[in-house]
This record gives structure tokens, C-alpha cells and sequence, in this order.
């Protein structure tokens, strides 16, 4: 009985966001010879936009992994092969049953009594198995491969022969008589390189600045983080800045708006996706709350809680950073004042939330110590003027100024 054909499915790199061409593979979690089955995660991605896990779409047992961690590949390209597992089975049967030996038969002279001499028969080689000696956390690899370092180059130092930040680090080259490092920009870095080009460059943007009084806004807060309904959530001052800045759009929601170049029309959106900038160790993030217009300050407090934690731990998915309407950038947290905010693409305006300070202020007739903030609000000129711009900014300030606002203009 002749061997069985081998029949193999192919995986394909699948598209995971929109528009993008490539993906990173972070880790392989199988290797050749391991058994997979429909909708197993098999390996982790990076694509400019996320990192996610891909499950295959089969049975089957691994046959090869055409690409090591750390390869960049295309859109629709092969990196797995998988055997039946039927086959597969059979295929291991057959090769046992020939190397065990067997009595000889004569025609006409019926079963031998001894059993002939034969040469195994030789199995074929498998195929190359990926190189799964080299052991290092996500975080790790993502280091290495912002300083262009070849994780399988790097003495290890860590348990089990772990390769840790510090070896990462220690094996990046002395400094060169130009007294310059060189960093691949890809992944999450590239798209946002090119998206902030193609914004500044695309839309006309125009920045306003509100230095606001938001002492009543930090005792408001104080007194929330005492409430019950806000029992085991985040109550930051990012809560109050998002509630005002929603509160200022529903009054103004012409602002909630994208400009369609191809037919000359602004397009003003129904649904309030309020995007936050989040740096992470993969780059610059917008992931979004959708529709934040419809939260109230507890459940607006909780998807912001979940969206940071989110994005800090790597998790973000495609489908968080799409559908943006307008943006946050909280930069307060970096202790900076203000500061001229590009445009999320698509988008027609962005808010800049700047570090809260005590400072002296004027109120009514005394100087006191208060609590002080600066906005500043980058809009489309195209589509957003000034007066609308004003506007919007001017309602943000108002109710963190006097947080009671959210009564009297809900």
C-alpha cells in the first residue's frame, strides 16, 4: 500500500485593519509537528495600528512555519502550512509498519521461517523548524526591534535563558565617530509619521488657546471619587475634561464633522467616537470611546479607565482605533502647559488639555492661589471657522470652570 498524499492548507497573513499592507509576527505560540484546531490562536501580530492574535481557520497538524519572529510580511502571504491530521496519522502508520521486520513470502513456497535482513527504510526530512531558542518577552522584542537589534545575537542573561531589556540594551552598538543611532521607523511610528505629515500638510489647522479657572472642576472631582457610583473607578481630571468637551459639541455638533475632498461636502456625524491620544511603548495611539455622547459621567469614566489600561497593556485592537470623530490629547500629564495639536486625519478638530497648576488669579477684586488649566483647540479651517472654533473651545472652558453647567445644559 503506497504512502498517502500529503494534502496541505495554507494560512495567510489576513488583512487585520483597514488599508494596511503589512504586519509584524511577534511570537509563534506552535512549532511544526503541533497539532492546531479551528479558531486556535497560533501567533501574535503588530500592524501599524494594533497588536493582535490570529487564530487559524482549520484542523491540522503544523507542517511548517514559513517565517521566524520578527519578520515584517505582506498581506496575503503564506506563513503557515498545515498537513490533515488523517493523513498525517496514516502517513506515520505506514512508515512504521515498513520498518518493522517482516517474514518473507515466496510464490509457490508459502512463509518462510525466518525473517530476511533489511535496511531501515529512511524517513524523509522534516521540514526546518523555526528557531525557538530565542526567548523574550513582547516588550522585549519591541525594544529590539526599535533599536535595530537581532534578538538571536544577544547573550541572554535572564532565567532560563530569558534575553531581558538590560540585554537588549547592552547590545546596542558603542556610539560611532558621528556620534549617531539609527532606529527603523515602522509599525505604529511609521503610520503615525505619515498620517501627521498628511494631515499638517492637507488641512488648513488653526489653534485657539483658553487659559481656564478649573478649581471648582478639582473639588468636584473630589467629591466624586467619594460617590458610590464611581466605587473601583478612575476619577481623573481627563473625566471632566472629556465631559465638557461632549457637552460642547452637543451644543455645537456641526463641529462633529470630517470634509470629503473627492465631492467638496462636509459630513457631519450623528455618533460622538471621542478619541484618546495615548502614548504606549508601540508609539502614539488614538483608540476611541464610541459613542461617548450617550455615557454617563460614571459609565464615560469606566471606558476611559478601560481604554487606557487597554492601550498601555498592548491590547489595543483594530477595531478601538477606528470610526475617530474627534480627539484628546492629554499632555498635562507630561507636566507641558500647551501646545499646537495636529489633526487626527479624517477628523476636523482636536482638543489639547495642558498640566493643571496653582497659580495666582484674579477673582473679583483679590488675587488667590487657584487651580489653572490651558486648552487649545486645532480645527479644519476648511469646514470648522473661527467663530465655530471659539465657540466650542469657549463651552469646554465654561463647564470646567463651573462644573454645574453640566445640569443646566444637559
Amino acid at each position: 500500500m503506497g504512502s498517502p498524499t500529503m494534502q496541505l492548507r495554507e494560512f495567510e497573513m489576513p488583512d487585520v485593519g483597514e488599508g494596511l499592507t503589512e504586519a509584524t509576527i511577534l511570537r509563534w505560540f506552535v512549532g511544526t509537528g503541533d497539532r492546531v484546531t479551528d479558531g486556535m490562536t497560533v501567533c501574535e501580530v503588530e500592524t501599524a495600528k494594533a497588536v493582535v492574535e490570529l487564530p487559524i481557520p482549520f484542523d491540522g497538524v503544523v507542517h511548517e512555519i514559513r517565517y521566524p519572529e520578527s519578520s515584517t510580511v505582506d498581506i496575503g502571504t503564506v506563513v503557515i502550512t498545515v498537513a490533515d491530521e488523517g493523513v498525517t496519522q496514516e502517513a506515520e502508520r505506514i512508515l512504521a509498519e515498513e520498518d518493522e521486520p517482516k517474514q518473507a513470502v515466496l510464490v509457490g513456497y508459502g512463509v518462510t521461517t525466518g525473517a530476511r535482513e533489511r535496511r531501515p527504510r529512511r524517513r524523509p526530512s522534516p521540514p526546518p523548524p523555526v528557531d525557538r531558542r530565542t526567548l523574550a518577552k513582547p516588550p522585549v522584542r519591541r525594544l529590539a526591534r526599535d533599536l535595530g537589534i537581532e534578538l538571536d545575537r544577544v547573550p541572554a542573561t535572564g532565567p532560563g535563558g530569558l534575553i531581558t531589556r538590560d540585554d537588549v540594551r547592552n547590545a546596542v552598538p558603542g556610539e560611532s565617530t558621528t556620534d549617531e543611532r539609527r532606529i527603523p521607523v515602522k509599525g505604529v511610528r511609521r503610520a503615525t509619521a505619515e498620517a501627521m505629515v498628511a494631515s499638517a500638510f492637507t488641512a488648513p489647522h488653526v489653534t485657539e488657546f483658553l487659559t481656564v479657572d478649573v478649581t471648582r472642576t478639582m473639588r468636584f472631582l473630589e467629591e466624586l471619587k467619594a460617590d458610590p457610583d464611581f466605587a473601583g473607578l478612575r476619577v481623573t481630571p481627563l473625566l471632566m475634561v472629556a465631559k465638557a468637551f461632549l457637552t460642547a459639541v452637543r451644543r455645537h455638533p456641526e463641529i462633529n464633522a470630517t470634509f470629503d475632498a473627492a465631492h467638496q461636502e462636509i459630513v457631519v456625524k450623528d455618533r460622538v467616537n471621542l478619541g484618546i491620544a495615548a502614548a504606549t511603548p508601540r508609539g502614539l495611539l488614538v483608540p476611541n470611546v464610541k459613542d461617548a455622547h450617550t455615557l454617563t459621567l460614571p459609565r464615560l469614566a469606566a471606558a476611559l479607565g478601560e481604554l487606557t489600561a487597554t492601550a498601555r497593556a498592548g491590547r489595543t485592537t483594530p477595531a478601538d482605533l477606528a470610526g475617530g470623530t474627534l480627539t484628546i490629547t492629554n499632555i498635562g500629564v507630561f507636566g507641558v502647559d500647551s501646545g499646537t495639536p495636529i489633526l487626527n486625519p479624517g477628523e476636523a478638530v482636536i482638543l489639547a488639555a495642558g498640566a493643571i497648576k496653582r497659580q495666582p488669579w484674579v477673582v473679583g477684586d483679590e488675587v488667590r492661589p487657584r487651580h489653572v488649566c490651558t486648552l487649545a483647540l486645532s480645527f479644519d479651517h476648511r469646514l470648522v471657522d473661527g467663530e465655530l472654533g471659539s465657540r466650542v473651545l469657549a463651552d469646554t472652558g465654561a463647564v470646567l470652570e463651573r462644573p454645574k453647567r453640566l445640569l443646566t445644559w444637559s
